[in-house]
């Protein structure tokens, strides 16, 4: 009787503690093959370095990357508690496409139905986005912003071919500007958003191991 090969990994990376207690509050179950949740630490090249170190283990050989946590939206109308689903990522060094976006797009509806989802490209950023910067960053074509998404990605897919996506949570809007990073920790609905996205992310990757016909 031949052996059924063992299911692909999930990485679910995410920068911030709140971010990680968030996820790891959230329901864990339902997972199809086993799955790391990483805290990186903040910025892009403590996503790089944090990413990059993982994925040599050969635990993770060929593991789906996803990308999460909280992002500052760029268009006007957009809200605290939103989603964004990226299309791609983009920071200076390049553009990953993501793998999978309008799965994710209904998945999340039906996890978290009245909420918004926005979908289109998440731009990365060395450095807190505010004024001028949103505008300058929204005539790109970007839709969101965040600091570790591009960088996270990037890593991912240099380190060997895979599967990833980035889906973000809007805290930061052009409406509703934060004064400093740290009153992220006031963004209860954000927070519980956060909680809830778990069984959307790993439809997702079940999805990538059903096989293609």
């Amino acid at each position: 009787m031949a052996t059924q090969p063992a299911p692909a990994p999930l990485l679910i990376a995410c920068a911030l503690g709140i971010e990680h207690l968030a996820l790891r509050s959230g329901d864990r179950g339902g997972a199809d093959g086993p799955v790391t949740v990483l805290r990186t630490g903040m910025g892009p090249k403590a996503a790089e370095r944090a990413v990059t170190r993982l994925l040599a283990d050969p635990a993770l050989d060929g593991a789906a990357v996803l990308a999460t946590g909280f992002c500052a939206g760029l268009a006007p109308g957009m809200h605290p508690g939103d989603l964004v689903v990226a299309e791609e990522t983009r920071d200076p060094r390049g553009t990953v496409p993501c793998v999978g976006t309008d799965l994710l797009v209904k998945e999340l509806v039906r996890a978290l139905p009245g909420r918004t989802v926005h979908t289109g490209p998440l731009t990365g950023s060395d450095h807190v986005v505010r004024g001028h910067e949103r505008s300058d960053l929204l005539a790109t074509g970007a839709i969101a912003v965040d600091m570790e998404s591009a960088a996270t990605l990037l890593s991912a897919v240099r380190t060997g071919e895979r599967p990833v996506a980035a889906v973000r949570v809007v805290v930061d809007a052009p409406e509703h500007e934060l004064v400093r990073i740290g009153t992220v920790r006031g963004g209860i609905s954000a927070f519980r958003v956060l909680r809830s996205v778990l069984p959307a992310f790993y439809e997702w990757h079940r999805s990538l191991l059903l096989p293609r016909r």
